[in-house]
Protein backbone atom coordinates (compact mmCIF):
# COMPACT_ATOMS: atom_id res chain seq x y z
CA UNK A 1 0.00 0.00 0.00
CA UNK A 2 1.14 3.63 -0.88
CA UNK A 3 -0.61 5.98 1.21
CA UNK A 4 -0.08 9.33 -1.12
CA UNK A 5 -1.27 12.71 1.64
CA UNK A 6 -2.90 15.55 -0.74
CA UNK A 7 -4.21 17.51 1.96
CA UNK A 8 -4.08 17.58 5.60
CA UNK A 9 -7.45 15.27 5.99
CA UNK A 10 -7.41 13.59 2.47
CA UNK A 11 -5.28 11.13 0.90
CA UNK A 12 -5.11 8.73 -2.09
CA UNK A 13 -3.69 5.49 -2.93
CA UNK A 14 -3.74 2.58 -5.27
CA UNK A 15 -5.81 -0.63 -4.42
CA UNK A 16 -5.17 -1.44 -0.79
CA UNK A 17 -6.01 -5.40 0.22
CA UNK A 18 -7.45 -6.07 3.86
CA UNK A 19 -4.25 -6.62 5.41
CA UNK A 20 -3.50 -3.01 4.75
CA UNK A 21 -6.58 -1.28 6.55
CA UNK A 22 -4.83 -2.08 10.07
CA UNK A 23 -1.43 -0.08 8.56
CA UNK A 24 -3.52 2.84 7.18
CA UNK A 25 -4.96 2.84 10.94
CA UNK A 26 -1.92 3.10 12.58
CA UNK A 27 -1.28 6.36 9.76
CA UNK A 28 -4.14 7.43 11.75
CA UNK A 29 -7.10 7.25 8.93
CA UNK A 30 -10.32 6.88 10.78
CA UNK A 31 -12.30 6.29 7.20
CA UNK A 32 -11.70 4.57 4.09
CA UNK A 33 -13.55 5.02 0.90
CA UNK A 34 -13.41 2.26 -2.05
CA UNK A 35 -13.81 4.65 -5.28
CA UNK A 36 -12.73 1.09 -7.72
CA UNK A 37 -15.99 -0.73 -8.75
CA UNK A 38 -16.25 -4.54 -8.03
CA UNK A 39 -14.84 -6.92 -10.85
CA UNK A 40 -12.21 -4.02 -12.68
CA UNK A 41 -9.09 -6.83 -12.54
CA UNK A 42 -8.15 -10.26 -12.28
CA UNK A 43 -6.40 -9.87 -8.69
CA UNK A 44 -8.89 -7.22 -7.12
CA UNK A 45 -10.23 -7.73 -3.76
CA UNK A 46 -14.18 -7.41 -3.22
CA UNK A 47 -14.72 -4.00 -1.80
CA UNK A 48 -16.29 -5.83 0.99
CA UNK A 49 -13.23 -7.99 2.26
CA UNK A 50 -12.08 -4.48 2.68
CA UNK A 51 -15.24 -3.25 4.02
CA UNK A 52 -15.08 -6.75 6.72
CA UNK A 53 -11.28 -5.35 7.77
CA UNK A 54 -12.33 -1.46 8.66
CA UNK A 55 -15.41 -3.16 10.63
CA UNK A 56 -12.95 -5.17 12.16
CA UNK A 57 -10.41 -2.26 12.68
CA UNK A 58 -13.07 0.29 13.98
CA UNK A 59 -12.88 2.70 11.22
CA UNK A 60 -15.85 3.39 8.73
CA UNK A 61 -16.12 2.09 5.08
CA UNK A 62 -17.97 4.08 2.30
CA UNK A 63 -18.26 2.22 -1.19
CA UNK A 64 -18.92 4.93 -3.71
CA UNK A 65 -17.11 3.39 -7.02
CA UNK A 66 -16.69 5.22 -10.00
CA UNK A 67 -16.41 3.54 -13.58
CA UNK A 68 -13.74 5.65 -15.84
CA UNK A 69 -14.69 8.62 -17.07
CA UNK A 70 -17.95 9.24 -15.29
CA UNK A 71 -17.57 11.85 -12.88
CA UNK A 72 -20.65 12.89 -12.82
CA UNK A 73 -22.46 15.95 -10.62
CA UNK A 74 -24.61 13.42 -8.57
CA UNK A 75 -21.18 11.58 -8.12
CA UNK A 76 -19.56 14.91 -6.67
CA UNK A 77 -21.96 15.18 -4.72
CA UNK A 78 -22.09 12.46 -2.84
CA UNK A 79 -18.15 12.60 -2.18
CA UNK A 80 -19.16 16.41 -0.64
CA UNK A 81 -21.24 14.49 1.64
CA UNK A 82 -18.57 11.39 1.96
CA UNK A 83 -15.67 14.61 2.90
CA UNK A 84 -17.98 16.61 5.16
CA UNK A 85 -19.77 13.92 7.43
CA UNK A 86 -17.64 11.09 7.86
CA UNK A 87 -14.66 11.18 10.82
CA UNK A 88 -11.22 12.69 8.88
CA UNK A 89 -8.42 11.97 8.13
CA UNK A 90 -9.88 10.26 4.99
CA UNK A 91 -7.57 7.61 2.74
CA UNK A 92 -9.73 6.81 -0.84
CA UNK A 93 -8.47 4.01 -3.27
CA UNK A 94 -9.08 2.72 -6.55
CA UNK A 95 -7.15 1.09 -9.07
CA UNK A 96 -4.29 3.54 -8.91
CA UNK A 97 -5.35 6.56 -7.03
CA UNK A 98 -5.87 8.27 -9.94
CA UNK A 99 -9.90 8.68 -9.56
CA UNK A 100 -10.05 9.32 -6.05
CA UNK A 101 -7.44 12.17 -6.46
CA UNK A 102 -9.71 13.33 -9.42
CA UNK A 103 -12.83 12.91 -7.39
CA UNK A 104 -11.16 15.32 -4.68
CA UNK A 105 -9.60 18.09 -7.15
CA UNK A 106 -13.58 18.24 -8.47
CA UNK A 107 -15.25 18.68 -4.88
CA UNK A 108 -12.55 21.36 -4.16
CA UNK A 109 -12.73 22.91 -7.50
CA UNK A 110 -15.42 25.56 -6.02
CA UNK A 111 -13.16 26.62 -3.41
CA UNK A 112 -10.00 26.01 -4.07
CA UNK A 113 -8.14 27.63 -7.25
CA UNK A 114 -6.66 25.37 -10.29
CA UNK A 115 -3.40 26.46 -9.59
CA UNK A 116 -3.57 25.57 -6.05
CA UNK A 117 -5.34 21.91 -6.60
CA UNK A 118 -2.94 20.72 -8.88
CA UNK A 119 -0.05 21.71 -6.85
CA UNK A 120 -1.45 19.71 -4.20
CA UNK A 121 -2.46 16.64 -6.18
CA UNK A 122 0.77 17.51 -8.19
CA UNK A 123 3.17 16.89 -4.85
CA UNK A 124 1.38 13.39 -4.50
CA UNK A 125 2.65 12.21 -7.85
CA UNK A 126 -1.07 12.70 -9.86
CA UNK A 127 -0.83 14.59 -12.51
CA UNK A 128 -4.43 16.11 -13.42
CA UNK A 129 -3.53 19.21 -15.70
CA UNK A 130 -5.91 18.02 -18.29
CA UNK A 131 -8.46 18.68 -15.73
CA UNK A 132 -7.85 22.31 -15.26
CA UNK A 133 -10.41 23.63 -17.94
CA UNK A 134 -13.05 21.83 -15.91
CA UNK A 135 -11.70 22.85 -12.71
CA UNK A 136 -11.69 26.49 -13.72
CA UNK A 137 -15.57 26.31 -14.86
CA UNK A 138 -16.40 25.43 -11.65
CA UNK A 139 -14.20 27.94 -9.68
CA UNK A 140 -15.40 30.59 -12.25
CA UNK A 141 -12.83 31.32 -14.85
CA UNK A 142 -12.11 31.55 -18.06
CA UNK A 143 -11.51 27.96 -20.10
CA UNK A 144 -8.85 27.13 -21.61
CA UNK A 145 -9.04 24.24 -23.86
CA UNK A 146 -5.18 23.12 -25.19
CA UNK A 147 -5.05 21.15 -28.05
CA UNK A 148 -4.13 17.46 -26.97
CA UNK A 149 -1.11 15.83 -28.07
CA UNK A 150 -2.06 13.38 -31.45
CA UNK A 151 -0.46 10.40 -32.92
CA UNK A 152 -0.45 9.05 -36.31
CA UNK A 153 -1.51 5.78 -35.01
CA UNK A 154 -2.65 5.51 -31.13
CA UNK A 155 -2.82 2.08 -29.34
CA UNK A 156 -5.43 1.40 -26.79
CA UNK A 157 -3.86 -1.79 -24.64
CA UNK A 158 -0.14 -2.68 -24.71
CA UNK A 159 -1.22 -6.49 -24.17
CA UNK A 160 -0.18 -8.89 -26.90
CA UNK A 161 -2.40 -7.30 -29.68
CA UNK A 162 -1.28 -4.04 -29.13
CA UNK A 163 2.75 -4.37 -28.81
CA UNK A 164 2.69 -6.51 -31.74
CA UNK A 165 0.45 -4.43 -34.08
CA UNK A 166 3.15 -1.34 -33.42
CA UNK A 167 6.02 -3.42 -33.87
CA UNK A 168 4.36 -4.12 -37.39
CA UNK A 169 4.07 -0.52 -37.77
CA UNK A 170 7.29 0.69 -37.42
CA UNK A 171 8.85 -2.48 -39.09
CA UNK A 172 7.12 -1.15 -42.05
CA UNK A 173 7.24 2.95 -41.58
CA UNK A 174 10.23 3.65 -39.15
CA UNK A 175 9.45 7.25 -38.51
CA UNK A 176 5.82 7.29 -38.08
CA UNK A 177 4.44 8.66 -34.52
CA UNK A 178 2.79 5.90 -32.70
CA UNK A 179 2.22 5.63 -29.09
CA UNK A 180 0.33 3.07 -26.78
CA UNK A 181 -1.97 3.46 -23.76
CA UNK A 182 -1.26 1.32 -21.06
CA UNK A 183 -2.08 1.50 -17.15
CA UNK A 184 -0.06 -1.50 -16.08
CA UNK A 185 3.71 -1.86 -15.30
CA UNK A 186 3.75 -5.11 -16.01
CA UNK A 187 3.36 -7.41 -19.34
CA UNK A 188 2.83 -10.98 -18.96
CA UNK A 189 2.75 -14.42 -21.12
CA UNK A 190 -0.61 -15.56 -20.54
CA UNK A 191 -0.02 -18.79 -22.88
CA UNK A 192 2.98 -19.86 -20.19
CA UNK A 193 0.35 -19.50 -17.40
CA UNK A 194 -0.83 -23.59 -18.12
CA UNK A 195 2.68 -24.57 -17.68
CA UNK A 196 2.81 -22.79 -14.75
CA UNK A 197 0.35 -24.81 -13.18
CA UNK A 198 1.58 -27.42 -14.23
CA UNK A 199 5.05 -27.36 -12.46
CA UNK A 200 6.78 -26.70 -16.19
CA UNK A 201 7.74 -22.83 -16.12
CA UNK A 202 8.16 -20.54 -12.78
CA UNK A 203 5.75 -18.10 -12.75
CA UNK A 204 8.52 -15.01 -13.21
CA UNK A 205 9.17 -16.73 -17.03
CA UNK A 206 6.15 -15.25 -18.34
CA UNK A 207 6.15 -11.63 -17.06
CA UNK A 208 8.58 -8.17 -18.02
CA UNK A 209 8.22 -5.10 -17.65
CA UNK A 210 6.06 -3.08 -19.85
CA UNK A 211 9.01 -0.92 -20.78
CA UNK A 212 11.05 -3.76 -21.67
CA UNK A 213 8.81 -5.20 -24.50
CA UNK A 214 7.73 -2.18 -26.07
CA UNK A 215 9.18 -1.85 -29.49
CA UNK A 216 11.86 0.85 -29.72
CA UNK A 217 9.74 5.17 -31.17
CA UNK A 218 6.99 3.84 -29.52
CA UNK A 219 5.15 6.54 -27.05
CA UNK A 220 4.25 4.51 -23.72
CA UNK A 221 1.33 7.09 -22.43
CA UNK A 222 0.97 5.46 -18.54
CA UNK A 223 -2.81 6.05 -18.23
CA UNK A 224 -6.20 4.45 -18.45
CA UNK A 225 -8.57 5.07 -21.13
CA UNK A 226 -11.58 6.66 -19.68
CA UNK A 227 -13.57 7.22 -22.97
CA UNK A 228 -13.49 7.44 -27.06
CA UNK A 229 -14.76 10.62 -28.90
CA UNK A 230 -14.34 8.82 -32.40
CA UNK A 231 -16.34 12.18 -33.97
CA UNK A 232 -13.35 14.41 -32.83
CA UNK A 233 -10.58 11.79 -33.26
CA UNK A 234 -9.80 11.74 -29.50
CA UNK A 235 -9.46 9.34 -26.38
CA UNK A 236 -9.67 10.62 -22.95
CA UNK A 237 -7.84 8.86 -20.23
CA UNK A 238 -9.43 8.55 -16.67
CA UNK A 239 -7.22 11.69 -15.52
CA UNK A 240 -9.08 14.33 -17.67
CA UNK A 241 -5.94 13.95 -20.68
CA UNK A 242 -6.76 13.71 -24.45
CA UNK A 243 -4.78 12.25 -27.12
CA UNK A 244 -5.39 12.61 -31.00
CA UNK A 245 -5.46 10.12 -33.55
CA UNK A 246 -5.22 9.68 -37.30
CA UNK A 247 -5.73 6.30 -37.00
CA UNK A 248 -6.42 4.05 -34.12
CA UNK A 249 -6.13 0.73 -32.87
CA UNK A 250 -8.25 -0.58 -30.08
CA UNK A 251 -6.42 -3.73 -28.41
CA UNK A 252 -7.93 -3.64 -25.09
CA UNK A 253 -8.44 -7.34 -24.19
CA UNK A 254 -11.38 -8.97 -22.10
CA UNK A 255 -12.76 -8.77 -18.88
CA UNK A 256 -12.88 -12.06 -16.55
CA UNK A 257 -15.77 -11.65 -14.61
CA UNK A 258 -15.07 -13.71 -11.31
CA UNK A 259 -17.71 -12.36 -9.67
CA UNK A 260 -20.51 -13.56 -11.94
CA UNK A 261 -19.89 -16.34 -10.21
CA UNK A 262 -21.39 -16.39 -6.55
CA UNK A 263 -18.85 -16.91 -3.86
CA UNK A 264 -15.59 -17.24 -6.56
CA UNK A 265 -13.88 -13.93 -5.93
CA UNK A 266 -14.05 -14.61 -2.00
CA UNK A 267 -12.64 -18.39 -2.35
CA UNK A 268 -9.87 -17.69 -5.06
CA UNK A 269 -6.75 -19.18 -3.63
CA UNK A 270 -7.65 -20.76 -0.93
CA UNK A 271 -10.03 -23.99 0.08
CA UNK A 272 -8.70 -25.28 -2.87
CA UNK A 273 -10.02 -23.59 -5.94
CA UNK A 274 -7.36 -22.32 -8.52
CA UNK A 275 -7.24 -21.11 -11.65
CA UNK A 276 -4.45 -20.82 -14.60
CA UNK A 277 -6.26 -18.00 -15.68
CA UNK A 278 -5.07 -15.60 -13.42
CA UNK A 279 -1.11 -14.80 -12.84
CA UNK A 280 -0.84 -15.45 -9.00
CA UNK A 281 -2.88 -18.18 -9.23
CA UNK A 282 -1.12 -20.44 -11.06
CA UNK A 283 1.62 -21.80 -8.84
CA UNK A 284 -1.60 -22.52 -6.39
CA UNK A 285 -2.73 -25.06 -9.05
CA UNK A 286 0.75 -26.68 -8.98
CA UNK A 287 0.42 -26.72 -5.45
CA UNK A 288 -3.05 -28.24 -5.16
CA UNK A 289 -1.91 -30.90 -7.85
CA UNK A 290 0.95 -31.57 -6.16
CA UNK A 291 -0.81 -32.44 -2.67
CA UNK A 292 -4.32 -34.02 -3.91
CA UNK A 293 -4.39 -38.16 -3.23
CA UNK A 294 -7.83 -38.90 -3.32
CA UNK A 295 -10.79 -37.15 -3.95
CA UNK A 296 -13.10 -35.26 -6.27
CA UNK A 297 -11.16 -32.57 -8.60
CA UNK A 298 -13.39 -30.27 -10.81
CA UNK A 299 -12.41 -28.38 -13.98
CA UNK A 300 -15.16 -26.15 -15.33
CA UNK A 301 -15.20 -24.08 -18.21
CA UNK A 302 -18.16 -21.39 -18.74
CA UNK A 303 -20.32 -20.49 -21.58
CA UNK A 304 -18.40 -19.06 -24.77
CA UNK A 305 -16.61 -17.12 -26.19
CA UNK A 306 -13.89 -17.39 -23.64
CA UNK A 307 -9.47 -16.72 -23.92
CA UNK A 308 -7.75 -19.89 -25.07
CA UNK A 309 -10.81 -22.41 -25.54
CA UNK A 310 -8.62 -25.40 -24.51
CA UNK A 311 -7.08 -23.70 -21.65
CA UNK A 312 -9.77 -25.47 -18.93
CA UNK A 313 -8.95 -28.96 -20.20
CA UNK A 314 -5.71 -28.38 -20.72
CA UNK A 315 -5.04 -27.87 -16.63
CA UNK A 316 -7.10 -31.24 -16.73
CA UNK A 317 -4.73 -33.61 -18.66
CA UNK A 318 -1.80 -32.46 -17.37
CA UNK A 319 -3.35 -32.51 -13.36
CA UNK A 320 -4.69 -36.24 -13.90
CA UNK A 321 -1.04 -37.01 -16.29
CA UNK A 322 0.55 -35.99 -12.81
CA UNK A 323 -1.37 -38.29 -10.36
CA UNK A 324 -0.91 -40.87 -13.09
CA UNK A 325 2.52 -40.77 -13.29
CA UNK A 326 2.66 -40.63 -9.29
CA UNK A 327 0.40 -43.67 -8.90
CA UNK A 328 -2.81 -41.96 -7.02
CA UNK A 329 -4.89 -41.34 -10.06
CA UNK A 330 -7.27 -44.10 -9.06
CA UNK A 331 -8.02 -42.81 -5.89
CA UNK A 332 -9.04 -39.27 -7.86
CA UNK A 333 -12.39 -38.60 -9.46
CA UNK A 334 -11.65 -36.19 -12.48
CA UNK A 335 -14.76 -34.08 -13.59
CA UNK A 336 -14.63 -31.98 -16.30
CA UNK A 337 -17.44 -29.57 -16.10
CA UNK A 338 -18.17 -27.73 -19.76
CA UNK A 339 -21.46 -25.12 -19.96
CA UNK A 340 -21.47 -26.16 -23.82
CA UNK A 341 -22.32 -29.27 -25.36
CA UNK A 342 -19.12 -30.67 -26.93
CA UNK A 343 -15.40 -31.16 -25.72
CA UNK A 344 -14.06 -29.25 -28.30
CA UNK A 345 -15.29 -27.12 -31.30
CA UNK A 346 -13.87 -28.01 -34.03
CA UNK A 347 -14.27 -31.63 -34.31
CA UNK A 348 -11.38 -33.46 -36.26
CA UNK A 349 -9.49 -32.90 -32.89
CA UNK A 350 -11.86 -34.91 -30.75
CA UNK A 351 -10.52 -37.89 -30.93
CA UNK A 352 -7.23 -37.86 -29.79
CA UNK A 353 -8.68 -36.05 -26.77
CA UNK A 354 -11.18 -38.28 -26.16
CA UNK A 355 -8.31 -41.00 -25.60
CA UNK A 356 -6.74 -39.18 -22.83
CA UNK A 357 -10.44 -38.61 -21.59
CA UNK A 358 -10.19 -42.42 -21.05
CA UNK A 359 -7.03 -42.97 -19.86
CA UNK A 360 -7.33 -40.59 -17.47
CA UNK A 361 -11.43 -42.16 -16.59
CA UNK A 362 -12.38 -38.68 -16.27
CA UNK A 363 -16.70 -37.84 -16.48
CA UNK A 364 -17.48 -35.49 -19.33
CA UNK A 365 -20.12 -33.27 -17.61
CA UNK A 366 -21.63 -31.13 -20.77
CA UNK A 367 -24.04 -28.12 -20.40
CA UNK A 368 -22.85 -28.03 -16.61
CA UNK A 369 -22.67 -24.17 -15.90
CA UNK A 370 -20.63 -23.27 -12.50
CA UNK A 371 -23.21 -20.49 -10.47
CA UNK A 372 -21.85 -20.99 -7.31
CA UNK A 373 -18.53 -22.07 -4.67
CA UNK A 374 -19.01 -22.26 -1.36
CA UNK A 375 -15.20 -22.87 -0.40
CA UNK A 376 -15.29 -23.49 3.28
CA UNK A 377 -17.22 -26.69 2.89
CA UNK A 378 -16.02 -27.07 -0.90
CA UNK A 379 -19.32 -27.63 -2.60
CA UNK A 380 -19.83 -26.17 -6.09
CA UNK A 381 -23.39 -25.40 -7.83
CA UNK A 382 -23.78 -25.76 -11.30
CA UNK A 383 -27.16 -24.76 -13.18
CA UNK A 384 -27.63 -28.00 -16.02
CA UNK A 385 -29.74 -27.52 -19.04
CA UNK A 386 -31.75 -30.39 -20.63
CA UNK A 387 -33.24 -29.19 -23.49
CA UNK A 388 -35.50 -26.53 -22.50
CA UNK A 389 -35.24 -27.50 -18.89
CA UNK A 390 -32.77 -26.14 -16.03
CA UNK A 391 -32.08 -27.79 -12.77
CA UNK A 392 -29.76 -27.12 -10.25
CA UNK A 393 -26.83 -29.67 -9.06
CA UNK A 394 -24.16 -29.40 -5.86
CA UNK A 395 -20.67 -31.14 -6.49
CA UNK A 396 -18.33 -31.39 -3.35
CA UNK A 397 -14.71 -31.33 -4.43
CA UNK A 398 -10.85 -31.71 -3.12
CA UNK A 399 -9.83 -29.35 -5.22
CA UNK A 400 -11.30 -27.05 -7.86
CA UNK A 401 -9.95 -25.55 -11.41
CA UNK A 402 -12.33 -22.35 -12.22
CA UNK A 403 -12.42 -20.52 -15.40
CA UNK A 404 -14.41 -17.73 -15.18
CA UNK A 405 -16.88 -16.26 -17.07
CA UNK A 406 -15.61 -13.73 -20.07
CA UNK A 407 -17.13 -10.72 -21.30
CA UNK A 408 -16.08 -7.20 -22.91
CA UNK A 409 -14.58 -4.83 -20.90
CA UNK A 410 -16.92 -1.95 -19.54
CA UNK A 411 -14.98 1.01 -21.04
CA UNK A 412 -15.28 -0.36 -23.95
CA UNK A 413 -19.35 -1.87 -23.52
CA UNK A 414 -20.14 1.71 -22.74
CA UNK A 415 -18.35 3.01 -26.16
CA UNK A 416 -19.49 4.18 -29.54
CA UNK A 417 -16.75 1.49 -30.80
CA UNK A 418 -19.07 -1.56 -29.48
CA UNK A 419 -21.13 -3.65 -30.85
CA UNK A 420 -24.67 -4.76 -28.60
CA UNK A 421 -22.31 -7.87 -27.40
CA UNK A 422 -20.25 -5.39 -25.43
CA UNK A 423 -16.54 -6.59 -27.97
CA UNK A 424 -15.12 -3.70 -30.44
CA UNK A 425 -17.46 -3.68 -33.57
CA UNK A 426 -14.85 -4.63 -36.65
CA UNK A 427 -14.85 -6.49 -40.05
CA UNK A 428 -13.67 -10.16 -39.58
CA UNK A 429 -11.34 -10.17 -42.94
CA UNK A 430 -10.20 -6.68 -42.44
CA UNK A 431 -10.45 -5.79 -38.91
CA UNK A 432 -11.41 -2.11 -39.43
CA UNK A 433 -13.97 -1.09 -37.45
CA UNK A 434 -17.81 -1.12 -38.88
CA UNK A 435 -18.84 2.62 -38.93
CA UNK A 436 -15.62 4.58 -38.24
CA UNK A 437 -13.27 3.85 -41.14
CA UNK A 438 -9.91 5.59 -39.35
CA UNK A 439 -10.13 2.52 -36.19
CA UNK A 440 -9.18 -0.96 -36.03
CA UNK A 441 -9.73 -3.46 -33.59
CA UNK A 442 -7.79 -6.72 -32.81
CA UNK A 443 -7.45 -9.61 -30.14
CA UNK A 444 -9.78 -10.69 -27.39
CA UNK A 445 -11.87 -7.94 -26.88
CA UNK A 446 -12.70 -7.68 -30.62
CA UNK A 447 -15.84 -8.99 -32.80
CA UNK A 448 -13.99 -11.20 -34.85
CA UNK A 449 -15.58 -14.93 -34.49
CA UNK A 450 -12.12 -16.47 -33.84
CA UNK A 451 -10.51 -18.15 -31.53
CA UNK A 452 -9.14 -16.10 -28.73
CA UNK A 453 -5.58 -16.67 -28.57
CA UNK A 454 -1.85 -15.18 -28.86
CA UNK A 455 -1.57 -17.81 -32.08
CA UNK A 456 -4.74 -15.17 -33.52
CA UNK A 457 -3.26 -12.17 -32.35
CA UNK A 458 0.14 -12.86 -34.16
CA UNK A 459 -1.54 -13.51 -37.47
CA UNK A 460 -3.85 -10.11 -36.58
CA UNK A 461 -1.24 -7.69 -35.73
CA UNK A 462 0.41 -7.53 -39.45
CA UNK A 463 -3.16 -7.29 -40.90
CA UNK A 464 -3.76 -4.59 -38.70
CA UNK A 465 -0.63 -2.72 -38.94
CA UNK A 466 -0.64 -2.95 -42.71
CA UNK A 467 -4.31 -1.82 -42.98
CA UNK A 468 -4.26 1.18 -40.90
CA UNK A 469 -1.44 2.47 -42.83
CA UNK A 470 -3.23 1.88 -46.14
CA UNK A 471 -6.12 4.67 -44.15
CA UNK A 472 -3.44 6.85 -43.04
CA UNK A 473 -1.63 7.34 -46.64
CA UNK A 474 -5.80 7.38 -48.32
CA UNK A 475 -5.61 3.94 -50.04
CA UNK A 476 -7.66 0.90 -50.30
CA UNK A 477 -7.52 -1.77 -47.75
CA UNK A 478 -5.02 -4.82 -49.03
CA UNK A 479 -4.88 -6.90 -46.02
CA UNK A 480 -7.12 -9.25 -44.81
CA UNK A 481 -7.52 -12.21 -41.73
CA UNK A 482 -8.40 -15.39 -41.85
CA UNK A 483 -9.54 -16.63 -38.29
CA UNK A 484 -6.61 -18.41 -37.50
CA UNK A 485 -5.81 -19.54 -34.43
CA UNK A 486 -4.14 -22.07 -32.14
CA UNK A 487 -4.67 -24.00 -29.34
CA UNK A 488 -1.53 -26.44 -28.46
CA UNK A 489 -3.31 -28.72 -26.21
CA UNK A 490 -1.16 -30.43 -23.52
CA UNK A 491 -2.98 -33.69 -23.06
CA UNK A 492 0.50 -34.88 -21.29
CA UNK A 493 3.87 -33.69 -20.01
CA UNK A 494 5.79 -33.83 -23.33
CA UNK A 495 3.28 -34.28 -25.74
CA UNK A 496 0.71 -31.66 -27.41
CA UNK A 497 -2.21 -32.20 -29.83
CA UNK A 498 -1.62 -28.77 -31.87
CA UNK A 499 -5.11 -27.38 -32.84
CA UNK A 500 -4.99 -25.10 -35.76
CA UNK A 501 -8.12 -23.61 -37.88
CA UNK A 502 -9.66 -20.77 -39.08
CA UNK A 503 -13.33 -19.30 -39.56
CA UNK A 504 -15.52 -22.08 -39.69
CA UNK A 505 -13.02 -24.89 -38.10
CA UNK A 506 -11.20 -25.11 -41.39
CA UNK A 507 -8.44 -26.80 -40.72
CA UNK A 508 -4.67 -24.40 -41.06
CA UNK A 509 -1.35 -26.66 -40.00
CA UNK A 510 1.47 -25.07 -40.17
CA UNK A 511 3.59 -27.80 -40.88
CA UNK A 512 2.98 -30.59 -42.87
CA UNK A 513 2.37 -33.77 -41.05
CA UNK A 514 5.39 -35.89 -41.24
CA UNK A 515 6.57 -32.69 -39.10
CA UNK A 516 3.84 -32.19 -37.23
CA UNK A 517 -0.10 -34.30 -37.23
CA UNK A 518 -1.71 -31.52 -35.30
CA UNK A 519 -4.75 -34.61 -34.98
CA UNK A 520 -2.16 -36.46 -32.80
CA UNK A 521 -0.20 -36.19 -29.68
CA UNK A 522 3.44 -35.30 -30.66
CA UNK A 523 6.46 -34.55 -29.01
CA UNK A 524 7.71 -32.35 -31.58
CA UNK A 525 4.49 -29.93 -30.67
CA UNK A 526 5.05 -29.68 -27.36
CA UNK A 527 8.87 -28.73 -27.66
CA UNK A 528 7.41 -25.99 -29.93
CA UNK A 529 5.16 -24.69 -27.23
CA UNK A 530 7.84 -24.88 -24.60
CA UNK A 531 10.73 -24.03 -25.93
CA UNK A 532 9.87 -21.86 -29.24
CA UNK A 533 6.90 -19.67 -28.56
CA UNK A 534 7.92 -17.96 -25.60
CA UNK A 535 11.23 -16.64 -27.56
CA UNK A 536 8.99 -16.73 -30.88
CA UNK A 537 6.87 -13.91 -28.63
CA UNK A 538 8.95 -11.76 -27.02
CA UNK A 539 11.69 -11.23 -29.51
CA UNK A 540 9.91 -12.03 -32.88
CA UNK A 541 6.00 -10.82 -32.26
CA UNK A 542 7.58 -7.61 -30.36
CA UNK A 543 10.18 -6.58 -32.43
CA UNK A 544 8.20 -6.93 -35.86
CA UNK A 545 9.60 -10.40 -37.07
CA UNK A 546 6.15 -12.19 -38.70
CA UNK A 547 7.28 -15.48 -38.60
CA UNK A 548 4.49 -17.66 -39.89
CA UNK A 549 2.24 -14.36 -40.29
CA UNK A 550 2.77 -12.25 -43.32
CA UNK A 551 -0.45 -10.97 -43.84
CA UNK A 552 -2.68 -11.94 -46.79
CA UNK A 553 -2.70 -9.25 -49.35
CA UNK A 554 -5.28 -10.73 -51.71
CA UNK A 555 -8.21 -8.84 -49.94
CA UNK A 556 -11.52 -8.05 -51.82
CA UNK A 557 -14.14 -6.19 -50.55
CA UNK A 558 -16.44 -8.64 -52.22
CA UNK A 559 -17.51 -11.36 -49.82
CA UNK A 560 -15.92 -10.61 -46.91
CA UNK A 561 -18.77 -10.06 -44.60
Amino acid sequence: MEIKPIAPSFAASPQIRPADVARAVQAGYKTIVCNRPDGEADDQPPAAEIAEAARAAGVEFRYLPIKPGQFTDDLIRSFEDVLSTCKGPILAYCRTGTRSSTLWALTRAKMLSPDAILAATSKAGYDLSGLRPMMEERFGAEVHTPRPESYDVLIVGGGAGGVATAASLLKRRPHARVAIIEPREEHYYQPGWTLVGAGVFEKGQTMRRMGEVLPDGVKWIRGAVAGFLPEKNEVALENGERYGYEVLIVAPGLKLNWDAVEGLSATLGKNGVTSNYRYDLAPYTWELVRGLRKGKALFTQPPMPIKCAGAPQKAMYLSADYWLRTGVLRDIDVEFCNAGGVLFGVPEYVPALMEYVERYDATLSFNHNLVKVDGANKVATFEVTDGETTTTVEKEFGMMHVCPPQTGLDFIKASPLADAAGWVDVDQATLQHRKYPNIFGLGDGCSTPNAKTAAAVRKQAPVAAVNALAVLDGHDLVAQYDGYGSCPLTVERGKIVLAEFGYGGKLMPSFPEWIIDGKRPSRRAWFLKERMLPPMYWQGMFRGREYLAQPDMTFKKIGTE
